[in-house]
Parts: C-alpha cells; structure tokens; sequence
C-alpha cells in the first residue's frame, strides 16, 4: 500500500501559529523533509518533534526526487516543511507534489500559515481578486515582467528582501506610476510586524529614511480601468429632430 505525503506549513513568525494538527502529524511521520535541518530543528525541539529529518531544499529535489517518490510507494508517511510558511509558496515543494501526484501518491496540504495572506488583508487594497507574483527575476526578465504587470487590474502581491525593498520601490514607480496605492508588511506575525501604506512615491521616500528589516510582502492596487462612455444609440436621430424642429 502506497504511503502518503503531508505538506505542512509551519509558523512566519510566532510560534502560537503552529496548528495541533500539524504537530500531531509531524509526531506521527516516518520523516520529516526540510528545508534547513538545523532551522527546522529549532521549531520540532519547541513542540517535542523527535521525528527523523531530512534535507530537501531546491539544490537538491532533483537528485532526491526518485528515491523519495520510491519510499513513498513503499508506504512511508512523509512530511514536507519549509523553513517558514507553507512549502512550495516560493519554497521547495512544488516538485515533489507534482510527481507524487503523477505516481498516484496521495498529497495532503494542511492549513496554515503563508505570509501574503495578512499582508494581503493589512493592506487595505481590494482582495477579492489578486494575482501572487512572489519573488519576482533578480536581472534576465524582470523588466519585461514589470511591464506586462503595468497592466494588471488585480492586487498583485510581491515578495522582497530588505536589501532589495528601496530598488524594487523604485522600479514600481517608474513602471507602474509613481502615485500608485501600495502597501508594505514586514516581519508579519513577529513581535516588530508593520505595515506601511501609501503611493510608491510616499513608500519609496519613507524607505530611504528607515532602513527596512526582516521578511517583506509588497502588495500594489491594481491599474484602474479605463473609463467607459455609454453610448446614446438614439443620439443621431435626437440630433435630427432638433435641427428640424430649428429650420421650421
């Protein structure tokens, strides 16, 4: 009988947010796949986890990927977290699942924690209808995506470091307008959390004052549509018969 494979995601920040469910899960499997042991670590010796680790990050899915969907179909039970949030939302994950489900492997995704979600609903911005872009390219393809989001109508989310917040600001306002409504969480869930809003402009100003720390979620309003005119279908002949009415 085939096993299964649980994704599980684990706290952004607090450690309140670490669900029952997901600590009676990571007891009960045979093992646990992380991103980083040793950060992992961390968090099973908080909650009493003495399930066996192992290192699945993106520099080495592919290699582990046959031999893990193998012990799978063997019946073991396996665990996937990331190092923060819900694995394969810009972490490792996404693979893994993929061929588990073309193996006929059963995949089951716990709630929980994802970092956009908060920063998403802190923002103010309209949420009934979003696009998650995460990390966007660092150099090759980052302007050309920049200018096919320019035309977005939706809330687009972005993920960012620190290091990179001001210059990806700037980028925004070049490309999206630089008094487009944006939002800017920080450290979502921990003791310092924040969220800025504002334009670009007043979000770029403000960054260049106070250096940015910790995780960052970047949410933009989406562009405005374009103004629709309605249409007098029966304008031509209401011109007509006023100007007829002005000859007699």
């Amino acid at each position: 009988m085939a096993g299964k494979l649980y994704i599980v995601p684990t706290p952004v920040g607090n450690l309140g947010d670490m669900t029952p469910r997901a600590i009676e899960v990571l007891k009960k499997a045979d093992c646990i796949l992380a991103e980083d042991t040793r950060t992992s670590g961390i968090l099973m010796k908080h909650f009493g986890i003495e399930t066996r680790m192992q290192s699945h990050h993106k520099f080495n899915e592919h290699d582990t990927l046959p031999a893990l969907i193998s012990r799978l179909q063997g019946g073991e039970t396996i665990a996937l977290v990331s190092d923060a949030g819900t694995p394969a939302i810009s972490d490792p994950g996404f693979m893994l699942a993929r061929e588990c489900r073309r193996s006929d492997i059963e995949v089951e995704t716990l709630p929980g924690a994802t970092a956009f979600v908060p920063a998403l609903v802190n923002s103010g911005l309209p949420c009934d209808r979003f696009c998650f872009e995460g990390f966007l390219p660092q150099k090759k393809g980052r302007a050309t995506r920049l200018a096919q989001l320019a035309e977005e109508q939706r809330t687009i989310i972005f993920y960012e470091s620190p290091m990179r917040l001001l210059k990806t600001l700037k980028q925004f306002s070049e490309t999206f307008g630089g008094d487009r409504q944006a939002s800017v969480s920080r450290e979502i869930s921990k003791l310092h959390n924040s969220t800025h809003n504002g334009t670009i402009d007043q979000l770029v100003d403000y960054f260049t004052a106070n250096e940015p720390r910790g995780e960052i979620v970047i949410v933009v309003a989406g562009k405005e549509p374009a103004e629709t005119h309605k249409t007098d279908k029966y304008a031509q002949f209401k011109n007509k018969n006023n100007h007829q009415k002005d000859l007699e």
